[in-house]
């Protein structure tokens, strides 16, 4: 695999292995291992039942936290493909990348993250996932958790933002000082790349219309008067299809390109890992014209879906039900889980990060029998 991998790649031979060392696979690398533990955990069979945007309330045909990480996968393949990165270590970091997520998407992060904040702590879906990866998960009996590689762990860490070293000792293991890998750097674009075009699909299914698109994203009424022209007997909704695959086309043909370019500027004949890590920024990323037109396209996104009145209820509900549930576990540890009463017991972390954690990992479904079965009463939504 060396031979096919760019220089700044990461190669799976140079990993700094895992925290608890295991013989190696007769037929596959260590990446492949690691992805193939996160698609067995239980923590990544419970996105299927975790909000992207819409509940489950609304219908079975939009995206989960599952669907959406699957199309993040995807694209990252394909760009990783061209960009001679180590796709394996690529697919697993996007298959991990939100496996930290509590119930009812952004809504619950922000009401589990409020909570934290009452008793001086707080919420990171980032840190939370390495916590599922590292201790919550129990598959194997020579260890707790998965045991990935380092890479991957600091992949999930470090793929979406920077943590500085001083706020963060507890994770100077990761090399908070340096840049991740262009594996990592990767997941973050695809990420965004990925829920802007569904997120529209989505979108236009239950809320926004073609006319309200069309006039506030120019990158789609430039696409939309082109598909237009090529099927003019097309159904509106195969025409809106064909205008979201071409935006898809052109921003990842971008983010190979610009990258590609932004490879090429920083050394000559070729730059290696070690000078990515040592980069000042980020090297994965749109060209200016692109990353405006995805910007233009997030900020309708978010004056028009996700702030949308329709779903304010959902909102609401989903943190009224996280608020209520912790406040009540936090009064009342006896009504935890033996397991997690046990660690509240312990003292070994605070109360509020033990109930954090069972809060976190539960599906939307779960999560509403927890509030009818304690709270006594269904989470309506008025």
């Amino acid at each position: 695999m060396s031979q096919s991998l760019a220089p700044y790649a990461v190669q799976v031979e140079h990993s700094r292995g895992r925290r608890y060392p295991e013989p190696p696979h007769p037929y596959r690398n260590d990446f492949q291992r690691d992805r193939d533990r996160v698609i067995h955990s239980r923590a990544f069979r419970r996105l299927e039942a975790k909000t992207q945007v819409f509940t489950g309330r609304f219908s079975d045909h939009f995206r989960n936290r599952l669907t959406h990480t699957i199309e993040v996968a995807q694209i990252s393949r394909t760009i990783a493909a061209q960009l001679r990165l180590n796709v394996d270590l690529v697919e697993t970091l996007a298959l991990v990348h939100d496996i930290g997520h509590p119930p009812f998407g952004h809504s619950g992060e922000k009401a589990l993250d409020a909570a934290m904040r009452q008793h001086g702590l707080y919420f990171d879906h980032n840190l939370h996932a390495l916590r599922i990866v590292e201790d919550f998960e129990q598959r194997y009996a020579a260890f707790r958790g998965l045991n990935l590689t380092f890479e991957v762990r600091e992949g999930i860490i470090k793929h979406s933002r920077d943590y500085d070293p001083g706020e963060f000792p507890e994770l100077a293991e990761y090399w908070l000082e340096k840049r991740p890998p262009l594996e990592a750097q990767l997941i973050d674009a695809t990420d965004e790349l990925a829920y802007n075009t569904a997120d529209l699909d989505d979108g236009y299914a239950r809320l926004l219309t073609l006319e309200q698109i069309k006039e506030n994203v120019p990158v789609f009424a430039r696409f939309f008067e082109e598909v237009e022209k090529l099927y003019p007997d097309a159904p509106k909704k195969l025409q809106f299809n064909e205008v979201l695959r071409r935006i898809l086309d052109r921003w990842v043909s971008d983010l190979i390109q610009n990258t590609q370019a932004q490879i090429d500027t920083l050394a000559r004949p070729a730059i290696n890992l070690d000078q990515v890590r040592a980069c000042p920024g980020r090297l994965v990323g749109l060209s200016p014209q692109v990353q405006a037109e995805r910007a233009e396209t997030k900020e309708f996104l978010y004056r028009n879906l996700y702030y949308s009145p329709v779903l304010q209820p959902e909102k609401e509900a989903a943190e009224r039900v996280i608020t209520e549930l912790f406040d009540l576990w936090m009064k009342h540890p006896e009504k935890l889980p033996a397991t997690y009463q046990e660690k509240a017991k312990t003292g070994s972390e605070p109360r509020a990060r033990v109930v954090c954690d069972y809060i976190a990992g539960m599906t939307d479904i779960f999560i509403y029998e927890q509030y009818e079965k304690y709270c006594g009463r269904k989470a309506s939504v008025s």
